[in-house]
């Protein structure tokens, strides 16, 4: 997915975030990665030897499950998810799990994305729903404000679009019609308390503690620990939104 432009700042501070929070991917607190991945990959209805494009895929949770469902010959690829130089309609599937709000122009990617589905393909966008990773989210970012106010939510852009009506708007700007879209609640159970910083270091959340330093970054783990700890908090909100588009055969 080679381009001549350079990469956006937009796009390269993603990059490096997730660059740098890959190391914690298969830790067993962000099992969700894996989990929502297979549950956009069950909404495709995939035929063995369909091609699949999984943008923005990280450690490859919705491309695997596609292989699972009966897909071989995977191909990792690093580029700009937004300028793939790809030939249009080249994919029966077009995949983006938690992905689409990095994009400074969220619509433009998500135009990108169908022009590079099929006749009779599947566009499949998929991004968290409101509240993520409530109540810890929110002992987080004033763990994080206390210690550095700049920093408080600085780069949360997962918290643009979470609701139903947000996604069919970003498909209708786009200029994808008829999408199907649904929201669907969800928790994600820590075994203690100290495994949410295991969230932390393998999400977007990386960005703000890396920003931080690690003297800055250790005293905002100990104290973020100590309240989850003196709380009990186990339980993670992990609401998500699916949005599937079918192009006209």
């Amino acid at each position: 997915m080679a381009t001549e432009e350079p990469a956006s700042e937009h796009a390269l501070r993603a990059s490096r975030t997730y660059g740098a929070a890959a190391d914690h991917y298969r830790r067993a607190a962000l099992s969700f990665w894996d989990r929502f991945g297979a549950a956009t990959v069950s909404r495709l209805r995939l035929a063995p030897g369909g091609t699949v494009l999984d943008l923005c895929c990280g450690a490859g949770a919705s491309a695997l499950r596609a292989a699972d469902e009966g897909l071989a010959n995977v191909e990792l690829r690093h580029g700009d998810a937004t300028r793939t130089g790809l030939p249009g309609g080249g994919f029966d599937a077009v995949v983006c799990v938690f992905g689409v709000f990095f994009a400074p122009d969220m619509a433009a990617f998500v135009r990108e994305m169908w022009r590079l589905t099929g006749p009779g393909g599947v566009l499949a966008v998929t991004t968290w729903g409101p509240g993520l990773f409530e109540p810890a989210n929110s002992l987080f970012w004033r763990c994080v404000g206390e210690e550095e106010p700049a920093l408080y939510k600085a780069f949360n852009p997962w918290d643009e679009i979470t609701t139903p009506a947000a996604l069919a708007g970003l498909f209708s700007r786009a200029g994808v019609p008829d999408p199907a879209v649904a929201a669907a609640a969800g928790q994600h159970r820590l075994d203690h308390p100290d495994q949410f910083w295991d969230v932390v270091l393998g999400s977007g959340y990386r960005a703000t503690v890396d920003a931080l330093g690690p003297e800055r970054r250790d005293r905002v783990r100990e104290s973020l620990l100590a309240d989850l700890r003196s709380r009990e908090i186990t339980s993670l909100r992990t609401d998500v939104v699916f949005g599937t588009a079918v192009r006209p055969g």
